[in-house]
């Protein structure tokens, strides 16, 4: 990321080292992931250790230091989702997909991750691509699903 569109982030929020997650949120948002080279900039910007910089970015979920792909698939394992058949979706998404929870399809089209609960119980098991929520799944509705974003 340029040095400009990190000044301009910055600028938005100021230097409030309290806000140094919404500003890692902007950054990911343009980039799909945080790249060290960036988070050593807004280290050097902010007057920050990047120490702490990348305790945050490793902290949370919706951050990642390693890339994305272009679409983030989440699949709910909560108790519910688990109930319904999400390991069944995960694994039927593992195999389709050929890559594992946390891993990049190798031309960067998916990213697949698991979550324990996205607050949508009812329509268990759910998965959510690019914040759009699938619920009632079945293994047999995944492709047919995927190929959309295709």
């Amino acid at each position: 990321m340029e040095s400009a569109q990190i000044d301009a982030i910055i600028k938005q929020y100021g230097k409030k080292e309290s806000l140094i997650l919404s500003i890692l949120q902007d950054i990911q948002a343009k980039e799909k992931y945080l790249p060290k080279d960036t988070l050593e900039q807004v280290s050097q910007k902010m007057q920050m250790p990047l120490t702490k910089i990348f305790r945050i970015a490793t902290f949370y979920n919706a951050l990642s230091i390693k890339p994305r792909g272009r679409h983030k698939v989440d699949v709910c394992l909560g108790t519910a989702c688990h109930v319904r058949g999400g390991n069944k979706i995960m694994d039927k998404l593992k195999r389709d997909l050929g890559i594992g929870v946390g891993e990049t399809t190798k031309d960067k089209r998916f990213t697949l991750e698991s979550v324990r609960c996205v607050g949508c119980c009812s329509l268990g098991p759910v998965a959510v691509i690019d914040g759009t929520v699938y619920g009632r799944l079945a293994q047999d509705k995944l492709p047919s699903m995927l190929k959309e974003f295709k």
